[in-house]
């Protein structure tokens, strides 16, 4: 089975092509573009250096967060527009699952973090038996200190990977109850060929969607409604009493 995925939650971009769990080709950037810039020629790039046209693909997979709003949008729409054109089944991708994919062959507690902004972390944890990944909690938004807690209760050695993955072992490096180690420098970003292997792993399973069905999970709500409704809330309606 052949799928193209797209990886746009975070301040990196990737897409790549792949063959059940074989890599064709990848294309990953990580310099400030924004993703509406930078998805379609990427997607040209992955296409033409694998030889292959749209045609080919037999399924279309996006990472529908969490995450950036709007590189999740932007990477979600894309999906949907190319599958629609071409009535192409749909696959939605946990970010934090893609991440854990990265790194994939540790023995340790793999926990893909995502900076959520106001001292809040998306984040989930797996473990890998045998090359292949076991979820041991829910994708879910957790205050830092939080997760701090919990991995200590755990009492294992812990892998961080994902944006977030350097702030928190700068602070979690210091606990001496914490055993916590920083993926590669070319693992810990978020990649398309991570999103790829979740993808894959649904697929065979069936989780397949249409491309209206294709939609993001943001956890939270995007600023802007959470601006909005705090204004409505502190709005006093207006009463009249007639006498």
């Amino acid at each position: 089975m052949k799928i193209l995925t797209l990886e746009s939650s975070s301040l990196s971009a990737s897409v790549c092509v792949t063959e059940d769990t074989r890599l064709l080709a990848q294309s990953f950037q990580n310099c400030g573009l924004t993703h509406s810039a930078t998805l379609l020629p990427m997607i040209d790039h992955v296409m033409t250096t694998s030889q292959l046209t749209l045609d080919d693909i037999d399924a279309v997979a996006a990472v529908t967060g969490p995450g950036s709003f709007t590189g999740i949008r932007i990477g979600v729409a894309t999906a949907k527009g190319i599958a629609d054109a071409r009535d192409l089944p749909c696959i939605a991708v946990s970010s934090l699952a893609g991440a854990a994919w990265n790194v994939a062959l540790t023995d340790r507690v793999i926990c893909p973090v995502m900076d959520a902004r106001r001292s809040q972390l998306y984040n989930a944890l797996f473990a890998c038996t045998g090359g292949a990944l076991e979820r041991l909690t829910p994708d879910r938004l957790i205050v830092r200190a939080d997760l701090k807690k919990e991995l200590i209760s755990l009492g294992k050695s812990v892998l961080l990977v994902g944006d977030g993955a350097q702030m928190c072992y700068n602070e979690f490096i210091g606990c001496e109850a914490l055993d916590v180690a920083l993926a590669p420098p070319g693992l810990v970003f978020p990649c398309a060929h991570g999103a790829a292997m979740e993808a894959h792993r649904l697929a065979q399973e069936g989780h397949l969607l249409s491309a209206a069905q294709l939609l993001p999970c943001y956890l939270r709500q995007p600023q802007a409604v959470r601006e909005r409704l705090a204004r409505e809330a502190a709005q006093t309606p207006e009463t009249t009493t007639k006498e």
